[in-house]
């Protein structure tokens, strides 16, 4: 188990969604490559994510960070990166695409590092006790979390299921086209309704909104987390003064 398994959900969502603001105030290309790198040093060491894991959890992020590179590098005014380019580049247009794709992955990073050493139960139990959420949201939200873990294996039900149905080709292989992938998504939509339609009646059944509820080994809230929170507050504070000052 990881160091930041054993940390409080609550202070761990509260320091995330603190950083992810922070950084909107940050457009220091070397500030937030520095954040980028110590989150990748924490989801490596602190949260233990495999080093393949964390790979492929950055691509997304690091594509949508190409892409807007690319759209103010193009489109930015601001001085030519490289005089007589057949494509106008520009030096500002280039600057702050990469702080807001820096932005971005160290959203991503941590975020990812969240997920990893945060069990759903966990998190919905501490938001009910430390954020004073109402177990009516934060049931709703458990629910929502182990739909979305399942729709994976809905998905190659559908495939699998139009699989058996589909003209083979000549390689002997199911033929699926564009509209059978079309129809698949529709049918996760239309069965992921109804489900969640099944769960919300289930739930008010069992009066989760009748008044009070106990909880059953309770999240604990501790030193550990008040440490937690004044490093990585510190180092954001340092990152910030980093940022204006340059």
């Amino acid at each position: 188990m990881s160091r930041l398994e054993h940390r409080n959900p609550t202070v761990k969502a509260a320091l995330l969604l603190v950083v992810s603001l922070c950084t909107l105030l940050l457009l220091d290309v070397g500030v937030l490559g520095v954040l980028y790198l110590l989150g990748l040093a924490g989801a490596l060491t602190a949260a233990r994510v495999g080093v393949r894991a964390l790979a492929a959890a950055q691509v997304p992020f690091v594509l949508f960070g190409v892409g807007l590179v690319m759209v103010n590098a193009l489109t930015r005014p601001g001085e030519p990166f490289i005089e007589g380019a057949a494509v106008r580049v520009t030096h500002e247009g280039l600057v702050v695409g990469l702080a807001l794709a820096l932005r971005g992955m160290v959203i991503g990073v941590l975020t990812v590092a969240f997920l990893a050493t945060t069990p759903p139960r966990a998190l919905m139990v501490s938001l009910v006790q430390h954020a004073r959420l109402s177990p009516r949201y934060a049931y709703a939200l458990l629910a929502g979390h182990r739909m979305l873990a399942a729709m994976p294996r809905r998905w190659a039900t559908v495939r699998a299921a139009q699989a058996v149905r589909a003209p083979l080709g000549r390689d002997g292989r199911p033929r699926l086209g564009v509209r059978d992938f079309g129809l698949a998504a529709f049918t996760l939509l239309v069965g992921s309704v109804r489900a969640s339609e099944r769960v919300a009646l289930a739930m008010e059944s069992r009066g989760l909104a009748a008044g009070p509820r106990t909880v059953w080994r309770p999240v604990p809230l501790g030193t550990g987390d008040a440490a937690l929170a004044v490093a990585v507050l510190g180092v954001l504070a340092a990152a910030v003064a980093l940022g204006r000052a340059g």
